[in-house]
């Protein structure tokens, strides 16, 4: 039996930085679980001279990553460098030199993680990836071995913590969306180029990997209907706590069973903002903070909730990776789970259903010019596309100048919601853009 496992680091950043952290810190403990050291040899990063309040001792730190990835001492590399190059590649050397590999590179795995997991069977390793999706939350455990038993039914998730941070602001505080963009980024929750969390794609990456382990299915990720917040506005948000519905960006999976078993399975696949009722435990998921709410066929609703990111909750699943690696290495288990939940000739494509093809409960505003006859010919454009109204508010009469008509449908097709908005689109007495916000839930 091994006396050690050594683990090589490429990406020396906030994460890395945690995982040395917590390598050194609970190394006693993890020495315990384990039954042998696990230490942390080699770090390879391209600054050298950064104080990260972590000491490594003398020789571990390098600017070189063949370093790490040529030394036939380490069992198992951590890539942390994010991306898709040279971060794809270092993952492949490092699998096709026999070592394991752990990585936090949701995007890197959303578009090329096929290749990836077909690389790590060739080379008879395993691949983890807990961090990439939900920091500290262990959802992909979750789904690959606590729900095994259970055909997985859907799945919502919180999985972005800049964008909850954002709408949970503009709804504690009443303020615009450029406002509270702009102190999320001065507190350090959001990035100097916030594009991937606000435009919903970080999140879209995370439920591509999600789908893959929860139906068993290879997703493209080009697939998947990505929308995000930057249309949301104040008065929206009071118009949904006057609803009794919360505004949060959600992703959001469904399987579709096929009648009777004669038609194939399809399933719903898309990231926007997402009005929920305000009594669901996912509604109060605030700040920075993520959940996930997975509902199989035997084990019922269970959701999960925790800090998304960060430096040590993300390093907490980098090493909860490392660890389940080492101990299969030291059994001779690589290769126990497989990488995708799914045995790889039991994997089966399923079509995602285009978003004109999904159905929805709504929520429009209208910015209409205030005269008689507006509310009518509205209603009478939503009907004749099949979509029924729920609730109507309308509110401030202003003759002759524009005000906001609100109003929520019952379950409608989304090719019909987008036809009859292009149809109210050019009626004069609209201004500006129609703003629709989908809403869960059912019919009520």
């Amino acid at each position: 039996m091994k006396d050690r496992i050594a683990v090589g680091l490429i990406g020396f950043g906030t994460v890395g930085t945690g995982v040395a952290r917590v390598l050194t810190s609970n190394a006693g403990s993890i020495r315990q679980r384990l039954g042998v050291p696990l230490e942390l040899v080699k770090v390879a990063d391209l600054n050298l001279t950064a104080d990260r309040g972590v000491a490594l001792p003398p020789g571990v730190l390098t600017s070189n990553a063949r370093e790490v990835l040529d030394d036939p001492k380490i069992d198992i590399v951590i890539e942390l460098v994010g991306g898709y190059d040279p971060a794809k590649q270092f993952l492949l050397d490092a699998m096709a030199k026999g070592k394991s590999v752990v990585t936090a590179n949701k995007a890197l795995l959303a578009v090329h993680g096929e290749e990836l997991f077909q690389a790590a069977a060739r080379a008879g390793v395993d691949i983890g990836f807990e961090a990439s999706v939900g920091g500290g939350i262990p959802i992909v455990r979750t789904l690959t071995e606590g729900l095994a038993a259970n055909r997985i039914l859907s799945l919502y998730g919180i999985v972005n913590g800049t964008s909850n941070y954002i709408l949970t602001r503009m709804t504690e505080a009443g303020r615009p969306f450029d406002e509270v963009l702009a102190e999320a980024q001065k507190a350090g929750y959001a990035e100097a180029d916030p594009t991937f969390d606000i435009a919903g794609t970080d999140a879209a990456h995370k439920l591509a990997i999600l789908i893959n382990l929860a139906f068993g299915t290879p997703v493209n990720f080009k697939d998947v209907y990505v929308e995000g917040i930057t249309g949301i506005a104040p008065m929206d948000i009071a118009y949904a706590t006057e609803f009794g519905y919360t505004i949060k960006l959600l992703a959001i999976a469904k399987l579709h069973e096929g009648e009777g078993g004669r038609a194939p399975a399809e399933l719903e696949a898309r990231v926007h903002p997402t009005m929920i009722a305000s009594d669901a435990p996912i509604a109060r998921v605030g700040g920075v903070y993520n959940a996930i709410q997975v509902t199989g066929d035997a084990v019922g609703d269970i959701m999960l909730y925790g800090r998304g990111a960060g430096s040590l909750p993300t390093a907490s699943a980098v090493v909860s990776d490392v660890i389940d690696m080492a101990r299969n290495i030291l059994t001779g288990s690589v290769g126990r789970v497989p990488s995708c939940a799914f045995q790889a000739d039991q994997r089966r494509p399923l079509r995602i259903r285009p978003i004109d093809e999904v159905g929805s409960l709504y929520y429009l505003r209208f910015m209409v010019l205030d005269k008689p006859g507006v509310l009518s010919q509205l209603s009478g454009v939503l009907g004749k596309h099949e979509i029924s109204i729920s609730s109507v508010l309308q509110r401030g009469r202003r003759d002759g100048q524009t005000v906001p008509v609100v109003m929520t449908t019952h379950l409608a097709v989304e090719r019909n919601m987008q036809a009859a908005l292009r149809e109210i689109a050019a009626f004069p007495f609209v201004s500006g853009r129609t703003t629709l916000v989908r809403i869960e839930g059912e019919d009520r």
